[in-house]
């Protein structure tokens, strides 16, 4: 199988994200380069020793374990469509030892700083920035799912947001008044009329890049917070993180997430058990 068949699998089985095969792809030709450059050797001829080989080299590079976890991943399904197509007859990253990652909480706002996001003064000369920023917080979408928004996908009868989220799963996020008054605001300064628009548009009438989003995040994040991580996906840490400290159950966070099991999901819960820590430690006398 080639580069091109390995791409149209994912696309079309898989049904992974335009970025994600981009990476995928990118994670296979770079190991094919280092096969013919080391061994001299094809794809097809890989075996567990030069997968090792390969991930001692990374990890001497100082890549991140993450990353390695991605790139074998790649390399894994791709030789998993070999195997199945008889080409080998088994996957050379099968039992393969990976780097450990080391455990991350996600990065969140404090609430008042969220709340502090509900005053920032728009900028009329682009796009609506804090509407962005409230938008992201109140329904802990991700970047990419809100770059494909379209006007059509606001239900104002059922309060909900239609979103379209990884391998084209479907999930819809209820709203507030508040929020769908926003929204229709937006939509009529923005002169957005046609269903089939993207809900946010550039200086040009374009749609909005995740590039772009993301961009302008940061930039406004750095208007209420110090916090040295500033993107989207903060916002969509708070927007969990802020649901459970409130009360919510975790399955029905995952469900608002949109994630495909409650292990994803239970990282929240981590971070809210940190949370207790530290207010028992500061608080109660014993604490300190």
């Amino acid at each position: 199988m080639n580069v091109e068949g390995f791409k149209s699998y994912l696309e079309s089985e898989r049904r992974m994200s335009r970025h994600t095969v981009s990476a995928y792809l990118n994670d296979l030709i770079s190991f094919q380069e280092y096969l013919n450059k080391t061994f001299e050797l094809e794809l097809q001829h890989t075996s567990a020793i030069h997968v090792r080989s390969w991930i001692a080299t990374l990890m001497h590079e100082g890549m991140h374990a993450r990353s390695i976890h991605r790139k074998c991943s790649a390399l894994s399904a791709y030789f998993r469509q070999l195997q199945k197509n008889k080409i080998i007859l088994s996957n050379p990253l099968k039992g393969i030892s990976k780097p450990k990652i080391p455990k991350r909480l996600p990065e969140v706002l404090q609430e008042q700083h969220a709340s502090n996001m509900y005053a920032l003064k728009e900028d009329h000369e682009t796009v609506h920035v804090a509407f962005i920023l409230q938008l992201f917080y109140e329904t802990g979408m991700r970047v990419s799912e809100l770059a494909q928004l379209k006007l059509r996908d606001i239900d104002h009868s059922m309060k909900q947001i239609k979103v379209i989220g990884k391998r084209n799963k479907t999930r819809y996020i209820p709203v507030t008044d508040d929020m769908l008054k926003a929204i229709h605001m937006h939509a009529q300064e923005c002169g957005i009329t046609d269903g089939n628009s993207p809900l946010f548009l550039n200086k040009k009438g374009n749609a909005l890049g995740r590039r772009q989003i993301y961009d302008l995040v940061h930039n406004a994040l750095g208007l209420i917070t110090t916090q040295k991580k500033k993107s989207p996906h903060v916002l969509r840490h708070s927007f969990a993180t802020h649901l459970l400290n409130n009360g919510a159950g975790l399955n029905h966070v995952k469900e608002l997430l949109g994630h495909s099991s409650l292990s994803a999901t239970q990282v929240y819960t981590h971070l809210n058990s940190e949370r207790l820590k530290a207010i028992h430690k500061q608080l109660h006398p014993r604490g300190k």
